[in-house]
């Protein structure tokens, strides 16, 4: 690493030498000028930079790379097919931009957190520590391209082999994105007190220990974690069984720890539709209410994917009182545990 990589944040020159080593280039072309030379129209290019997540800059700001010029005549490309529309693209855009947002923002947590526990105890993370750390990120960055992409590749072919799996069960439109599924909320019990209760650095490690252990939990069963919400983590699963087996795990888990917060589920199954990586529908609203009313600890399912789990298989289910759901009238939850 050179010296003028490390030079101090104090220095004006330096957060752009920081964001072109990190975007790869120099900052050339004002926001007219990228559209220009992309052939890209002024509205539709401000939408793509919108949809990104980012705020349009004043017109004479020299603010863009010959990368963003590439990506802008890429997207331009890619309306030449008959398959893609604009606005396809604007919903890939926005999804890029929430995805790689916060992508962004936990790899550099994850990384000045490793840096902070470099230094000597006392000494403070300065800003040009800080400066040294963000673009030493470049040497790393190819790496860290590569396992995006091969992620993102490996996460595609997963998709399309549940979508074909689904489809050919019959039980899944994928034009128009329904399906039947199992669908399952988990999250923390009493999250505001113990938010409270905790400092900033154990509250991190256990939303961290949380979305971990969740997340493993659904992937060992073959499913699929549609999103976290800090304190809540929304799963789906094509295989009933696989989903109970999913939230009897993620409760077990951390049951096993007495002296740690308790998490409770709640599932349902049925016909939901999938848009733009979520998913939406009845079995979706009643999972939500199911999980609001389980007691610490346990997991509550509908009766539909009581019906749905095979018989005399290692699970128990327990017929519970009937009890008002809001949007839902009066629903009688099941109580699954493991069989004796």
């Amino acid at each position: 690493m050179t010296d003028d990589k490390v030079a101090p944040m104090a220095d004006p020159g330096m957060p752009r030498t920081i964001e072109e080593t990190l975007l790869g280039g120099p900052l050339r072309y004002t926001r007219k000028e990228v559209e220009v030379l992309a052939g890209v129209s002024e509205d539709y290019a401000r939408s793509i930079w919108q949809g990104l997540g980012f705020p349009t800059p004043p017109d004479d700001e020299v603010a863009f790379t010959d990368g963003d010029v590439t990506a802008l005549r890429e997207i331009r490309d890619l309306l030449g097919n008959d398959l893609v529309n604009e606005e396809l693209v604007l919903q890939l855009v926005r999804a890029v931009g929430q995805t790689m947002g916060r992508l962004a923002s936990w790899l550099g947590d994850v990384w000045l957190r490793r840096l902070g526990e470099e230094l000597p105890p006392d000494e403070p993370v300065t800003s040009d520590i800080v400066t040294a750390a963000l673009t030493a990120t470049e040497e790393l960055r190819p790496a860290f391209e590569r396992l995006l992409l091969h992620g993102w590749r490996r996460q595609l072919a997963a998709t399309g082999m549940r979508a074909a799996a689904t489809t050919a069960a019959a039980s899944a439109d994928p034009a128009a994105g329904v399906a039947t599924l199992a669908v399952g909320f988990a999250d923390v019990v009493s999250f505001t007190s113990l938010s409270r209760a905790l400092d900033g650095d154990a509250l991190a490690a256990f939303i961290e220990r949380f979305e971990v252990t969740a997340t493993e939990a659904v992937a060992e069963q073959g499913g699929r974690v549609v999103k976290t919400l800090g304190d809540e983590i929304l799963f789906v699963a094509t295989d009933p069984a696989a989903a109970a087996e999913i939230g009897l795990r993620i409760a077990d888990r951390f049951n096993e720890d007495p002296d740690s917060p308790k998490v409770r589920v709640g599932m349902a199954y049925g016909e939901i539709i999938q848009r733009l990586g979520d998913v939406f529908g009845t079995p979706v609203n009643l999972a939500a209410r199911l999980t609001s009313t389980a007691y610490p600890g346990t997991v509550l399912i509908d009766a539909v994917l009581a019906s749905a789990l095979p018989a005399r298989s290692r699970f128990d289910v327990s017929g519970l009182r009937p009890r008002p759901l809001q949007g839902l009238g009066r629903v009688r939850p099941r109580l699954l545990r493991r069989a004796p």
